[in-house]
């Protein structure tokens, strides 16, 4: 889909909504706005006001049926409205989001053309579910109320669907009365065959809502012969779990776990060790409700372990059942349950390991990583704590975070150590500081010294950094989009006392920072692509063109030579990769993030006609493995979603696994007076031989002592992801 490009200043407050919506289990930004912000922000309140309106705009009917119109002129094989359809559904269950809502458009369209009133509503009932399953609520409900607006009310493979996608939303909004009322009336409207799906989703909202014996009742009859009566192992294994919570909520906790153990043990088919895993887990909630601590400790640790070898893909049987179970919700309690119990130790690793979930539950089934001759860089094994520490130096320390609903965890490792810390915010609130921070540096509020101060009180004072030491930060759910480095002490900004470098897991840094130095590299630089004048960026051609003049060996691309074609062809060859262009992060799927680079035809057409966009899809299918650093100067090129493993997808994890080694990425819109500069020292400091993180570093330090660029909305931006020691020769 192709949102609308909006300019200054955008999407401050979304980001704020997005990053304090991060209790749930899919978090989903808003769409990236691209462009270059004018450094001064003149009517940011009605530029922010249009931009939001514009991202709405991206994800109605008529965007959609813009969309849908141009896709369906370009298949080559056109398809009947109902195999669209089915087409949406199908890719909504294997996560494929945004290609879903696609298919969906194309039914759309055609029930234009042919007057097709139950067409239109099937086709917005797959919207919903799409948008369901991908964590958009609000587009959820909306289009599963359009659904039901028409020819879809009587229609039963409409109308119970749409109904239960409207209760599955109130379910994950907390408003279990209208989830009750929503399956309900998905009930009266469903054909035979999905009744039994809505009768076992209602049964869990009565429990989920205390109402025990409708809850009791409602199992009774579904199966009067137990389990085997259901011709699916998702409805089987669904209904011996809504019993074991329901003996579990009606306090019978040893009823629940031989309810749990015998869902383990009828577990058979394809997925078998995927409902074995979560029986695992409800066995070990009950032992926490029986007060063992331990053996729920280790039940679920046990279940977490087990969670690593199922072959990953997105699952969707809890958005069916109702359930919305999460592994991370697993990890969670194994994580904060070994800290209770001091094995620091252990709980790192099992944070750890829950990091890596991202690549295996997105990635690897979604991305085809695999190259001919190669292999895919980030192999995500659990680091060896004794070899992570072994491999910081003196003065160097990392620092990783994990967000519990109640509190925030952290672990200091030095050459010297572990400890590990728990720190009195929960995720919720702690999202809500974070982006309350956010918003004041992007509408540069004269009040942002006081959060500045307030987050690094809350989040480093009580780790006991050491003066000057170089931090490693792995950040968890909201921390991945706070500037750390611009947090104030009594005597400045973090950046001014710590050099600081992110990465997406303790594991993916250790593998960086093996790679070792690359010796002489070339460049090939990316800017102000494009023939169209209202995407023009001046300032990202004079960037390229300055940072060229260090290299000895470099090719540079601008205007209608900056194509996509170019960058596949070219990237691969390079040590560094400079990229100054416009980007967008997909509201609903990370992999379908773009760059816009310079259009290029589609068969057939002229020149200058095409797309020119770049997907974080196909980032992972250039060979990256000799490129030693990627600088995105692009619109929020850093930001994407946090998956149900954690880290942030888009272009960040596209670039890492494609081979890249480091990543300078920024947060929020750029700004063109001062990046320019920023970029400038950045290079120059580099060309000299800096480290990267102390490169970045005496970049936004001198940046940020010119007058004009003091406030941190000007030099805070880009972070440095991956190794941290990076040194080029140019």
């Amino acid at each position: 889909m192709q949102p609308g490009l909006t300019r200054p200043m955008r999407a401050a407050a979304a980001v704020r909504r997005a990053i304090a919506a991060s209790l749930l289990a899919l978090l989903a930004l808003p769409a990236l706005a691209p462009g270059v912000v004018a450094a001064q922000a003149n009517g940011a309140d009605s530029a922010f006001e249009r931009a939001q309106a514009r991202l709405r705009d991206a994800e109605t009917i008529k965007a959609l049926s813009a969309e849908g119109q141009l896709l369906y002129q370009k298949d080559r094989v056109k398809l009947a409205g109902a195999m669209y359809c089915a087409q949406s559904v199908a890719l909504a269950e294997r996560g494929e989001f945004r290609l879903a809502i696609e298919a969906a458009s194309k039914a759309l369209v055609l029930s234009g053309q042919g007057g097709d009133q139950v067409l239109a509503a099937s086709a917005k009932r797959d919207l919903a579910i799409a948008y369901s399953y991908a964590g958009d609520l609000e587009r959820a409900a909306q289009y599963a109320g359009e659904a039901l607006a028409g020819a879809g009310r009587t229609n039963p493979a409409v109308a119970g669907p749409a109904h239960k996608t409207l209760a599955d939303v109130a379910v994950r909004r907390g408003r279990l009365a209208e989830a009750v009322a929503g399956y309900q009336r998905a009930r009266e409207a469903a054909s035979a065959r999905f009744r039994p799906l809505v009768d076992i989703s209602l049964a869990n909202a009565y429990v989920a809502d205390g109402q025990l014996a409708q809850a009791r009742a409602l199992f009774g009859r579904l199966a009067p012969s137990g389990a085997a009566s259901f011709d699916s192992t998702v409805l089987r294994q669904a209904y011996l779990r809504g019993l074991g919570k329901l003996a579990l909520a009606e306090g019978d906790a040893p009823a629940a776990i031989r309810l749990f153990d015998g869902a383990a043990a009828q577990a058979d088919g394809a997925d078998a060790a995927y409902h074995r895993l979560w029986a695992l887990e409800g066995r070990a909630a009950a032992l926490l409700a029986l007060r063992d601590r331990a053996g729920a400790r280790a039940a679920y640790v046990a279940a977490a372990r087990a969670s690593e070898a199922i072959r990953a893909r997105f699952r969707s049987e809890e958005f069916k059942t109702g359930l919305f179970g999460d592994v991370q919700r697993i990890f969670d309690q194994a994580i904060g349950l070994s800290m209770e119990a001091g094995d620091t130790a252990g709980a790192w690793n099992l944070s750890e390991a829950s990091r890596s979930r991202a690549l295996l539950d997105v990635v690897r089934e979604r991305a085809a990583l695999s190259r001919p001759g190669a292999t895919a860089p980030l192999r995500e094994a659990a680091p060896d704590l004794a070899g992570l520490r072994a491999t910081l130096r003196d003065g160097e320390a990392l620092v990783e975070f994990h967000t519990l609903d109640d509190r925030l965890l952290a672990w200091v490792v030095r050459r010297s150590g572990v400890k590990g810390h728990t720190l009195a915010v929960g995720q919720a609130a702690l999202g809500e500081r974070v982006g309350a921070f956010r918003d004041a540096i992007l509408t540069r509020s004269k009040t942002v010294a006081a959060p500045a101060r307030a987050l690094h009180a809350l989040l480093l004072e009580p780790l006991g950094l050491r003066p000057g030491e170089r931090l490693l930060l792995v950040p968890h759910g909201a921390l991945h989009y706070l500037p750390f480095q611009a947090l104030r002490d009594g005597a400045g900004y973090l950046i001014e006392s710590h050099a600081l470098a992110y990465a997406p897991s303790a594991g993916v840094a250790l593998q960086l920072a093996r790679r070792g130095e690359p010796g002489h590299v070339s460049l090939a630089a990316f800017g102000n692509p494009g023939t169209d004048a209202k995407y023009a960026l001046p300032a990202a051609q004079r960037e390229v063109e300055r940072i060229a003049g260090l290299f000895s060996d470099k090719r540079v691309f601008v205007r209608e030579a900056a194509s996509p074609r170019q960058f596949r062809a070219s990237a691969a060859g390079a040590g560094v990769l400079h990229v100054a262009a416009h980007a967008q992060v997909d509201v609903i799927d990370p992999l379908q993030s773009r760059i816009l680079l310079a259009p290029e035809p589609e068969p057939e057409q002229s020149p200058g006609t095409g797309s020119g966009f770049l997907s974080a899809r196909e980032v992972y299918q250039v060979d990256l493995d000799r490129v030693a650093l990627v600088t995105l100067s692009a619109c929020e090129s850093g930001l994407g979603r946090i998956a149900r493993g954690d880290e942030i997808l888009g272009f960040t994890r596209a670039f890492l696994s494609a081979g890249a080694g480091t990543l300078f990425v920024s947060l929020w819109p750029v700004a063109d007076q001062s990046t320019e500069p920023l970029m400038t020292a950045l290079y120059s400091e580099m060309a000299a031989g800096t480290e990267a993180a102390l490169a970045l570093q005496a970049a936004q330090i001198a940046v940020l002592r010119q007058p004009r660029f003091a406030d941190p909305f000007f030099w805070a931006p880009f972070d440095l992801v991956g190794d941290w020691r990076l040194r080029i020769r140019v």
